[in-house]
């Protein structure tokens, strides 16, 4: 069975620090692009952030987390992360990994395989 398992996030102030995993179970992440994902209540799922399979570099998608927010690959562990930095609460969302076989495409149905979501608070 092919999962993503989150874990990490929960509270911070603004201004603070989070880091969020995503270890792959089933599948090698190393073989994907591992985007993520995040969503508000009443809103649409919103991409932030992709990095490309191997060796291959990452994609911004929300121009908000520029300059703060920032992925990375630990193949020995099958696990990304989400390093955020200088949070605000308008980053307060539940977040999700996902995986794509082919590529940062932009398009969350193009991602097969989703973690559970994991709640960011970001709140003084």
């Amino acid at each position: 069975q092919l999962q993503l398992v989150q874990s990490g996030g929960n509270l911070a102030q603004p201004g603070g620090s989070l880091r969020l995993s995503c270890e792959g179970s089933g599948l090698i992440l190393n073989y994907y692009a591992i985007g993520w994902f995040r969503q508000v209540p009443g809103k649409e799922r919103e991409g932030v952030l992709c990095i490309e399979s191997f060796s291959g570099g990452s994609t911004v998608y929300a121009d908000s987390v520029k300059g703060r927010f920032t992925m990375s690959r630990d193949n020995a562990k099958n696990t990304v992360f989400l390093q955020m930095n200088v949070l605000k609460p308008e980053d307060t969302a539940v977040y999700f990994c996902a995986a794509a076989p082919i590529g940062c495409s932009g398009s969350a149905g193009d991602f097969t395989s989703w973690g559970q979501g994991t709640q960011v608070t970001v709140s003084s």
